[in-house]
């Protein structure tokens, strides 16, 4: 009797247990004095925590409001935090009749003031992109973590993780100021816990947490200002659209209409011209905006002021809480617009130095220049948006190495592209690129040609805008994006176990040796270079296979002269052409080669090839 009387007690204190409620999350955990925005909302998540009474009381701060929604797991707390507000920590407690109070620690801190933080990213820099899992692996103690969906770790397979992570990134600092890089964007290093292909990162499982496999936030910090004391700025890679189906607000929905809910799956139509189209169908750009991108990618509801604020504090954090420089914007044209200009607004507000751009890979600039900042395409609108990534110059580009001459083809294709500048209002915050993680890599999209090769990475970094370039197209990595996992091999060098180690002369072949310091020595020629960095760009019409521009700064000292060679056959240029840019100077210099050129009446352009010359 008295075991039976002693169990009844125990599954009675079990069932009040459980009617306790837990606080699983508090979002942003943390926040600063001193922001530009005094409002702050929390996401509060726990089991049953709409049924308690919240309590706060720290001088500066008002608890405005206590949210309720559908799902009684959640509570969103509106927060006013004076200007008067001190740092410090202060409890925010949660009571329900009859049961334990829960109370978490919230914690103000002071902005941080180092000089050098949040840097801007221009046409001076020269943007380096690369995968965390792919590119070099520093700390293997982190390759597997228990208690994460996905722990399979296999190098032979294009699939599954690799073990990169940023202590691999920190280690090999030295080499990207080697190679003339100023500015790294690693693909999302937030958690991915996903079952299978979690590496890439655009599967959010938790906003606010570096992937365990990758390190943890203090570390990623660490990175940034050692970034920045080896004169590297950090961009960081964001995702508005989507998160992976392993986030907890997919899991446990705050509201139904979190996300873009439809009656069956629905996918996205990947096309951008039903957002700018005048004549388009309303059930086509509901789709390509409210369509998921892939099953494992939910949609994400921009509309719901919950999703916009969770999302824009979630960004302001991590840019604070790190210092980073940038921000690059994935999927943007899949974005709800109105959104994306306020949150563009509220980021620069707190961040004026602040670099955005967006990607958008479309299909024409009138496309590319609608998603852009200064309403140049009649949009209606400001998107507040700076730049974006400029996917049909890189088209143009290819076309003028590969395509064959014809009136709007060839090396005319890219003329004519530059010439659609005056649609955005300012093309110099372009990302220019030829290969990027979706992509075939440059090296093999020019047939292995090194001449090639070297021609079009000239015209990336003399053209206006901000040049990037991907991991390993420095040492021609290769091969082609169908499927996508084989643009994404790891560079060799970056594991222990790799046999030659590319990251030294030593490692790489001759070839790839001749890239590298094809590249490097034009990027730091680059960074001493106003012409090419800050100047204009003055084009003239291609005759005879070759292409002729200038980039020249206002004070005409050290104008560039850039020749392209489109033909498979050496030429020579005569050059009174060019006398409205080339004005009283007698000789060039080859930047490459460092040749002295005295007499400038006619020019020598070896075939496929493109000179980069100073003016004397």
């Amino acid at each position: 009797m008295r075991n039976l009387f002693t169990s009844l007690l125990l599954v009675a204190s079990l069932q009040v247990f459980s009617q306790v409620p837990k606080l699983e999350r508090v979002e942003p955990m943390s926040w600063w004095v001193g922001m530009h925005n005094p409002k702050l909302q929390l996401l509060v998540h726990g089991d049953q925590i709409a049924d308690a009474t919240v309590q706060l009381n720290y001088p500066g701060v008002s608890l405005v409001k206590v949210n309720k929604v559908e799902n009684p797991n959640y509570l969103f707390l509106d927060l006013e935090i004076s200007s008067a507000a001190k740092a410090g920590k202060f409890p925010i407690t949660f009571t329900q009749k009859g049961k334990k109070t829960l109370s978490y620690t919230y914690v103000l801190n002071n902005r941080d003031q180092t000089p050098g933080r949040i840097q801007p990213v221009t046409s001076k820099d020269l943007i380096y992109l690369l995968m965390p899992d792919r590119f070099a692996n520093g700390d293997p103690s982190n390759d597997v973590v228990k208690g994460l969906q996905e722990t399979k770790l296999n190098r032979d397979s294009m699939y599954y993780r690799h073990g990169g992570d940023i202590q691999g990134v920190i280690n090999n600092l030295d080499y990207f100021n080697d190679l003339g890089v100023t500015a790294i964007w690693m693909t999302p290093e937030i958690e991915n816990d996903m079952k299978q292909a979690s590496y890439h990162g655009y599967a959010a499982t938790d906003n606010y947490k570096i992937d365990p496999r990758y390190g943890t936030n203090a570390l990623y910090k660490t990175y940034v200002e050692k970034a920045h004391a080896k004169g590297l700025k950090v961009i960081k890679d964001i995702v508005h659209n989507h998160i992976g189906t392993g986030h907890y607000t997919y899991k446990d929905m705050p509201m139904k209409d979190w996300l873009n809910q439809w009656p069956a799956y629905t996918q996205t139509n990947y096309r951008d011209q039903p957002v700018m189209d005048i004549h388009a169908s309303e059930a086509d750009k509901k789709r390509m905006l409210d369509g998921w991108f892939v099953p494992s990618m939910p949609d994400l509801n921009h509309r719901n002021p919950y999703v916009q604020n969770y999302l824009t504090q979630n960004h302001i954090w991590w840019i604070e809480y790190a210092g980073i420089d940038g921000l690059r914007l994935d999927t943007y044209p899949y974005n709800d617009g109105e959104y994306m200009a306020d949150w563009a607004l509220k980021v620069k507000a707190e961040f004026p130095t602040l670099s955005i751009f967006g990607e958008t890979l479309v299909n024409s600039a009138a496309s590319q220049s609608y998603f852009t900042g200064g309403n140049t395409s009649n949009r209606g609108m400001d998107t507040n948006l700076p730049g974006i990534t400029d996917a049909v110059l890189k088209d143009a580009i290819y076309e003028a190495l590969n395509g064959k001459p014809g009136w709007t083809d060839g090396i005319f294709r890219l003329y004519s592209t530059l010439a659609q500048d005056f649609l955005y209002k300012d093309p110099s915050s372009n990302v220019v690129f030829m290969d990027n993680h979706d992509m075939s890599r440059f090296y093999s999209m020019v047939n292995e040609d090194l001449n090639k090769y070297k021609s079009g990475m000239a015209m990336l970094l003399t053209l206006r805008g901000i040049p990037q370039i991907y991991y390993g197209t420095e040492i021609l990595m290769k091969n082609y994006s169908n499927p996508d996992g084989l643009v994404r091999s790891d560079f060799p060098g970056g594991w222990k176990a790799d046999k030659v180690n590319k990251f030294t002369k030593a490692g790489r072949t001759e070839n790839e040796n001749q890239a590298f310091d094809f590249v490097s020595t034009l990027a730091k020629y680059r960074k001493s270079s106003a012409a090419l960095t800050t100047g204009k760009l003055m084009q003239f019409i291609p005759e005879d296979g070759l292409f002729v521009y200038f980039r020249y700064a206002e004070d005409n000292k050290k104008t560039v002269m850039v020749i392209v060679n489109s033909e498979d056959k050496a030429k020579s240029l005569k050059t009174a052409r060019f006398a409205e840019r080339i004005q009283t100077a007698t000789a060039v210099t080859n930047i490459i080669t460092g040749e002295k050129i005295d007499n400038i009446n006619t020019i020598n352009i070896p075939a496929s090839n493109t000179l980069v010359l100073e003016l004397n």
